[in-house]
């Protein structure tokens, strides 16, 4: 659970010194980008600047030799499916993307403009590629969920509060259509941690605090949120309710932490932005999304906040601390 080395957020693109693949001014080159995030989530907003520097670092400077279109969803399946159309007729160079359920609206509307997504999970059973090595199509990208990452992630919640027994893992059946094929592998992790495991979908708010209503009424229950589009505008819910029911949480991205989460673990969210700019920088260069692997998270960050543990009545180890790349205190 260590960070690994800073530079595989390279992610094995070969990328030639950043001076020398500067683009000169010239033709002002058009993308758009599709988030399946809202406009007033300043974290998601934050999420764009290492994009943007990353492209500048490789010679595309918004304003000067590229044209950046955005567009939020705020996590609506429906309206992600109005802005893909929207966005597609504009015909834009290529399409940049976050979220299974906005991949998937794109999809719909375009086999031809190159689309690079981020925050996927399971591109090959979502449809979206043939294969990580060879995408096949007009999509590539980069996963957010590395297989391993929610066995990882029950081991962290039962290192944090080894009185758990029984662990709820949450996720909406609508935009996290991958969950189920990851939750298998929790049924070879669970057994050897003493811990029973078993799925709380949700679908709604109402659901959401119904749900961590109950595990608070049942001695023993934790809770693991799954990478989903669905619970960033619940974000302040979902901790609130955790906090007020005593249920140990872990989460799959550090902005939970920083708002009062007691635990994540995850991948790096400035590397998982930076990356897709690479792919970006070579579409435009003329290579084409079949030619481009999807690759798959290269850091991971564990972050805890101790004010929250605190407040749960639990310690936190000094094995855990060390291993955290971020502690809110």
């Amino acid at each position: 659970m260590k960070r690994r080395d800073f530079v595989r957020l390279l992610g094995g693109a070969g990328i030639a010194p950043f001076a020398a693949r500067a683009q000169r001014p010239g033709k002002m080159r058009r993308i758009a980008m599709l988030l399946g995030q809202t406009d007033a989530d300043v974290d998601a907003q934050s999420r764009l600047l290492p994009f943007k520097e990353t492209l500048a670092q490789l010679g595309w400077t918004e304003g000067r030799n590229l044209s950046i279109e955005v567009r939020w969803s705020g996590g609506d399946i429906e309206r992600a499916a109005v802005l893909a159309r929207e966005l597609v007729a504009e015909k834009p160079e290529l399409i940049v993307c976050t979220t299974t359920p906005v991949t998937a609206a794109l999809q719909r509307e375009t086999r031809t403009i190159p689309i690079i997504f981020t925050a996927v999970s399971d591109p090959i059973g979502s449809g979206f590629v043939r294969t990580l090595s060879q995408p096949g199509g007009n999509i590539t990208g980069f996963i957010n969920l590395e297989p391993s990452l929610i066995e990882k992630c029950l081991e962290l919640l039962k290192q944090i509060a080894p009185r758990v027994t029984r662990v709820a893992v949450m996720f909406n059946p609508n935009t996290a259509p991958y969950a189920e094929g990851y939750l298998r592998r929790l049924s070879t992790a669970a057994p050897k941690l003493r811990v029973k495991v078993f799925t709380a979908p949700v679908r709604s708010a109402s659901d959401i605090e119904e749900a961590i209503t109950g595990l608070g009424r049942a001695p023993g229950s934790g809770l693991i949120i799954m990478p989903d589009s669905f619970f960033g505008p619940h974000r302040k819910l979902l901790i609130a309710l955790a906090a007020g029911h005593k249920v140990p949480t872990t989460y799959f991205a550090a902005r939970f932490v920083s708002d009062g989460g007691l635990s994540s673990y995850g991948p790096d969210v400035v590397d998982l932005w930076r990356r897709p700019a690479f792919h970006v920088d070579r579409i435009l260069r003329g290579a084409k999304p079949a030619e481009l692997p999807v690759q798959q998270p290269s850091t991971f960050e564990l972050a805890i906040n101790l004010k929250t543990a605190k407040a749960l009545g639990i310690t936190i180890s000094h094995s855990i601390m060390v291993r955290a790349e971020k502690v809110i205190e």
